[in-house]
């Protein structure tokens, strides 16, 4: 079974304003508003491609009923804890002349209801994938994966990270099959500069040397490389197509690749499903459609 953990879902309101002024009245020419997170990109993507999953997490209030009712629509499992007090954060993105963002902060998570998650996830077995991605909000320990992954350690569970800096570089003692920096995050790991693919490929090195099995590196409009387990680095371009919303693209990727991956344990294989699919959320207003992403498949 697959396992997306969101510690701190949004409610992300995108509006679009045609030249917003401050100070004075704007009035929206578009708005939209979504479920966000990036363990919920994740399940929504591997759900959109035919993988069963179960999305786990936080939500409180009005707003997290909100949430999961729009992971549900996706067809997504959803076991959520329900906290007692506050509301699930709401994300303003504002699109104008440039773009803008307002991010709130989240409601509190007691030690209580932490143990409550730590509880629903004891029950992971040998075989299972716990994917767990994103920023912590500030109420919880930022030991908080690693807690996690440690308490799992012997069940022959195998983990999947997508975060940055310390939250990253923290957990890699505990050998996650798969993490997936981008490569301005690997240059901020290592207080670097990266000028080429073979700086890149060095640093990513260094990340497994510290522990992580499979380091995937996107770079955008540049392709990405893998650093298989075991195998010589790959590098691969992204497929030709107009760039509409960069947000989801990250994690359609890992969603792509582990879906590729349970197909034949094939790495390479794996590699190219997660561009493919990291571009069809990329080219795309929302997230990436299998029908999507077999099409771009076909350019890699």
């Amino acid at each position: 079974m697959i396992n997306t953990i969101t510690l701190n879902p949004s409610l992300d309101y995108i509006v679009k304003v045609d030249s917003f002024k401050v100070d004075s009245l704007n009035r929206t020419e578009e708005e939209n508003i979504y479920a966000g997170g990036k363990g919920i990109n994740v399940s929504i993507v591997l759900k959109n491609l035919g993988v069963a999953n179960t999305a786990l997490g936080y939500v409180a209030g009005f707003t997290g009923d909100e949430i999961l009712r729009q992971i549900q629509s996706h067809g997504v499992n959803c076991d959520f804890i329900k906290l007692k007090s506050g509301f699930s954060r709401i994300n303003v993105k504002l699109k104008s002349d440039g773009e803008t963002e307002i991010n709130g902060s989240g409601p509190a998570i007691t030690d209580e209801e932490l143990n409550l998650l730590h509880e629903k996830l004891s029950h992971l077995t040998k075989g299972d994938y716990l994917i767990l991605s994103g920023s912590i909000p500030n109420s919880v320990p930022d030991n908080i994966y690693e807690s996690i992954m440690n308490s799992l350690l012997d069940k022959g569970v195998e983990f999947i990270v997508d975060a940055t800096k310390d939250l990253l570089l923290k957990v890699l003692k505990y050998k996650p099959f798969l993490i997936k920096p981008n490569h301005h995050e690997l240059a901020e790991m290592f207080n670097v500069e990266l000028k080429d693919d073979e700086d890149i490929i060095k640093y990513g090195r260094k990340l497994q040397e510290m522990g992580a099995k499979n380091v995937l590196i996107s770079m955008a409009g540049d392709g990405a490389i893998l650093l298989p387990e075991n195998g010589e680095p790959i590098k691969r371009a992204v497929p030709k197509g107009i760039l509409k919303n960069s947000v989801g693209a990250g994690d359609s990727m890992v969603a792509g690749f582990l879906c590729g991956y349970l197909k034949n344990k094939n790495i390479d294989e794996a590699f190219k499903m997660g561009i493919a699919t990291g571009s069809a959320s990329a080219f795309s207003e929302e997230l990436a459609t299998k029908e999507q992403v077999y099409e771009l498949l076909k350019q890699i």
